[in-house]
């Protein structure tokens, strides 16, 4: 009788195991850089925190009605791009050419699968069309013309590129050129990279679902008067994004020539695994590699455990999440 009570309470155990569900969480950044508290005017802090809050309300509960973190993932994204505060989608910064030119990458965390765009100035949410690429085609990473053909083909909402263009950043594109050009004439020292940037609004998410597994995707517009056909870190697999339901999810944000060069993503995936590291103390290591190299930005990274972490070495990222117990939190400064 002990016997018998002993296997079916060991039997109960594992089956419990087995079915048993993880809690749901979701992180997001909006871009880090330049972001002071006495230059942020109180409307506007006011509706940063509103459209990172709404975000979060739109991820997590796809992940409440048992929904995949791809698709959290998604969703939150599409909500990102659509809105002109941030640098993905409607509201990107702008090219040399005053274009807009977007990119962004997806991956899923229980297959390895990934899926990402670059230089595209006609499929409305990039995102969505990352996904479709890791989904429905062989490839994993699209570029410009090509990529569109592929989008239009696959259905998705294709628009004119001024879609996203907006006023503030039309300004923002002949501020930073006018500075240049009468650098050049005053023949003084041109404008380190990081200054040339202006600032940094990449949006993107890394979500934990129901049944366990992670996801990360990133979406951009890149890097104010970018020329030559410049790609940063967003839709380079490992370097942007990255997600592995054996480590972590991570999405990045910042000056990405730097962020490609320390491989970023997937560094602070390597070094929680292999070096038994906490994922706060991957994400900071590897941003420290960044910021040695002369880079600035910021990650979000997420584990199967829901343990969160948000560094970065700029004034401010905006960024936000709702963790396992259900708290919601929203930030901008240091």
């Amino acid at each position: 009788m002990k016997c018998l009570s002993l296997s079916f309470l060991t039997n109960f155990l594992i089956m419990n195991y087995l079915f048993a569900q993880y809690q749901p969480v979701i992180v997001i950044h909006g871009g880090a850089g330049t972001i002071r508290k006495a230059d942020m005017p109180p409307e506007k802090e006011k509706e940063v925190h509103e459209a990172l809050a709404k975000a979060l309300r739109i991820g997590y509960q796809t992940l409440e009605n048992g929904g995949t973190s791809l698709d959290a993932v998604e969703q939150t994204i599409i909500f990102l791009e659509n809105h002109p505060l941030f640098n993905a989608g409607v509201g990107s910064v702008l090219n040399n050419k005053a274009q807009p030119e977007l990119d962004a990458s997806i991956m899923n965390g229980a297959t390895l699968e990934a899926g990402a765009v670059a230089g595209v100035s006609r499929i409305k949410q990039p995102i969505s069309a990352a996904k479709l690429v890791m989904q429905k085609s062989p490839h994993v990473f699209m570029i410009g013309k090509g990529a569109e053909q592929f989008a239009k083909e696959q259905g998705l909402e294709m628009v004119k590129p001024n879609y996203f263009i907006t006023p503030e950043q039309i300004n923002q594109l002949k501020k930073l050129q006018k500075r240049l050009k009468d650098q050049k004439k005053n023949q003084k020292a041109s404008l380190s990279p990081n200054q040339e940037i202006g600032k940094f609004g990449t949006v993107g998410c890394v979500a934990l679902d129901k049944a366990g597994n992670l996801a990360a995707g990133t979406s951009t517009g890149g890097m104010i008067n970018k020329r030559y056909g410049r790609v940063g870190d967003a839709p380079i697999i490992g370097a942007g994004t990255y997600a592995d339901n054996n480590s972590c999810a991570v999405s990045a944000t910042g000056h990405g020539e730097y962020f490609i060069r320390a491989n970023v993503a997937f560094r602070i995936a390597a070094l929680k695994t292999m070096q038994n590291l906490s994922l706060q103390q991957a994400a900071q290591q590897a941003l420290d590699l960044v910021q040695k190299l002369g880079g600035s930005g910021g990650v979000i990274a997420l584990d199967r455990e829901g343990n969160i972490a948000m560094p970065f070495n700029t004034d401010g990222m905006y960024r936000g999440y709702i963790d396992k117990n259900k708290r919601m939190e929203t930030l901008l400064y240091k």
